[in-house]
């Protein structure tokens, strides 16, 4: 079973667009048939949230941590107790392609780093827009760590502990760890997810941050 994990915190603009994303990668032909939920962990929400999961017909869990590592752990935590293999994380402000699951599942990798694209780029300045390509091109190698964007198998996040409990930087530091513990690491560009680009987001020091930093 494959089991995938959204952490959401008041999310009702986006969360809909999210959650029918992940159906289609979900019924991939390339998965044959093998099982895949998806859980919506509610942070604290106070909007919406909460039914349009419940419409969508996917799992919920309702906490109160304010904190996108704790939220993200504990939804791993529940996909593991019902059987998971395979962990793919994304955000509740982004929508997946149609071969994310299938990409992921066919890379010999423990662990499997995708990229994000804007999902409003055309509506965003010249500057800015250059100011976010240049940030992005200093990273090395284009080696670049997305919760929005990531899998794991769930013998490598036990390895690790898991997400630790931070309010942001938490894909990083999971990452990190997985690399210094000799796990295997696919930097897949091609795999690739389109995230809001807000300036108001719920993840301190997130890509809202970095957009507003830039502008």
């Amino acid at each position: 079973m494959i089991g995938i994990v959204v952490p959401a915190h008041d999310e009702e603009e986006t969360l809909g667009a999210c959650i029918a994303s992940l159906q289609i990668a979900a019924a991939h032909p390339a998965l044959q048939s093998e099982p895949v939920r998806i859980v919506i962990v509610l942070d604290a929400c106070r909007d919406g949230s909460a039914t349009i999961a419940r419409q969508a017909g996917v799992e919920r869990l309702e906490v109160a941590f304010t904190n996108v590592g704790r939220a993200r752990h504990h939804g791993a935590c529940w996909s593991i107790d019902q059987g998971a293999r395979w962990l793919a994380f994304t955000d509740a402000d982004t929508v997946v392609e149609a071969d994310w699951l299938a990409r992921q599942i066919a890379s010999a990798a423990d662990v499997v780093c995708g990229s994000v694209h804007l999902l409003d780029w055309a509506t965003l300045s010249t500057d800015l827009r250059r100011r976010y390509l240049s940030h992005r091109q200093s990273v090395t190698a284009g080696r670049h760590i997305h919760g929005a964007n990531l899998g794991v198998s769930v013998a490598a996040y036990l390895a690790v502990g898991g997400f630790s409990p931070l309010t942001t930087h938490e894909d990083v530091v999971l990452v990190e760890a997985l690399r210094q513990r000799g796990f295997t690491i696919d930097w897949l560009q091609e795999m690739r997810v389109k995230t809001s680009s807000r300036r108001a987001g719920r993840a301190p020091g997130g890509l809202g941050t970095l957009l507003q930093s830039l502008e």
